[in-house]
């Protein structure tokens, strides 16, 4: 039997601080890669495809090999696998290779994400209280932390490849703190259950919303800059001002969000939090200067950022299918929702403008204020 307690709670923050740190090593290499290899903007465009696909791919079976193995082992394995590959990225000497290499480390890190997420709600649901936002807080810090030392790894003069070992180096140390606590049995409930259950009920309702958060966040990663400089404006040295001040809120806004979802409940924090996110797209698009349309872009950050470990909650907590396979299925959604949503703002974009596309973001997070009594299942909800 799994204990649950402080030991074990600190064992999913490092999971998902780990999960950060190598999902954020990848953007600061992408110039050197297509300098290395002179990738076209088609042909890298193709390649980056090879990082989301890996991750679809491996991410409905990782519900099936928690429910059998536990958690701990599968956390641990795909742990490894993404420590290996990832300095891969930095020196993969043909564009061939590097897909490879980019849909290996998708898969292993969509694996790691599935499995601690499950651990997550596990965890939260015998701890009794809320906690899953503080746990994508964890991620987001690991994002800010790769990211940072990566950068200034490389501007210092150490080669790619050195780089990304040593943030490879600091996921497995994340690893190995966290192993001893992670939890080693399957869930008593699904250790016999069935081994695949085509989502249906509120788990499709639950990865719908989920589609659009996710949606909307990968929106704000690909276009924020060009809504920016074009729209606005801004100088296109600081057309990156925009996911700055999202990210920063998100993060603010997560590290924080157990306390709020605790004192308001998780439909009021999603009905709140669509609202928030909606004015901010709105506000982006109506700004009659950058900063005004900066504010936007924090307000976006703060309304999002609870959407998704509430949504998680919710498909841990729900009764028509088995936890884990209902998180794989909820997970891979949310994924899905990354990889349409630039090539959806484009399409928008270029029919009609960037404007109207963002716009359109806006009435999604309207949609998910009101599915909040429906979205959203905890205890004080």
């Amino acid at each position: 039997m799994n204990h649950i307690g402080p030991q074990q709670r600190l064992s999913t923050r490092l999971a998902f601080l780990a999960a950060g740190l190598a999902m954020s090593a990848w953007a600061p290499l992408v110039p050197f890669a297509k300098t290395r290899l002179t990738l076209g903007e088609a042909e890298l465009g193709l390649l980056l495809l090879c990082l989301g696909a890996g991750s679809l791919v491996a991410m409905p079976v990782t519900g099936i090999l928690t429910s059998r193995y536990g958690c701990r082992l599968v956390v641990l394995i795909s742990g490894a696998f993404t420590c290996l590959f990832v300095p891969g990225l930095a020196y993969a000497p043909t564009p061939l290779l590097l897909g490879a290499t980019l849909f290996a480390v998708g898969a292993s890190i969509g694996t790691l994400d599935v499995a601690m997420n499950v651990q997550a709600v596990i965890v939260e649901r015998e701890s009794g209280g809320s906690l899953m936002s503080g746990f994508h807080g964890l991620f987001s810090v690991g994002g800010f932390i790769g990211a940072g030392l990566m950068a200034l790894m490389l501007w210092a003069g150490m080669t790619p490849t050195a780089s990304a070992a040593v943030v490879a180096a600091l996921v497995a140390l994340s690893l190995i703190l966290c192993a001893p606590h992670l939890l080693r049995e399957p869930d008593a409930a699904e250790r016999d259950g069935p081994l695949f259950v085509v989502p249906h009920g509120a788990v499709i309702f639950i990865g719908a919303l989920c589609f659009l958060s996710f949606l909307a966040e990968g929106a704000i990663l690909d276009w924020s800059a060009l809504l920016l400089t074009v729209e606005q404006g801004l100088d296109a040295s600081r057309g990156g001002l925009g996911y700055a001040a999202f990210a920063i809120a998100m993060t603010v806004g997560r590290l924080t969000g157990d306390r709020v979802v605790r004192a308001l409940g998780g439909k009021r924090v999603l009905l709140l939090g669509g609202l928030c996110g909606a004015a901010g797209f709105f506000l982006s698009v109506l700004a009659s200067s950058a900063p005004l349309a900066l504010v936007g872009f924090v307000l976006i950050g703060l309304g999002a950022s609870n959407v998704v470990p509430i949504l998680f909650t919710a498909a841990g907590n729900q009764t028509s299918m088995p936890a884990s396979l209902a998180i794989a299925a909820v997970t891979t959604l949310g994924y899905a929702g990354i990889l349409a949503g630039p090539a959806m703002i484009g399409f928008v974009a270029h029919v009609s403008s960037l404007n109207l596309a963002f716009g359109g973001l806006g009435c999604f997070m309207l949609l998910i204020a009101a599915s909040a009594r429906l979205g959203a299942a905890t205890k004080k909800a």
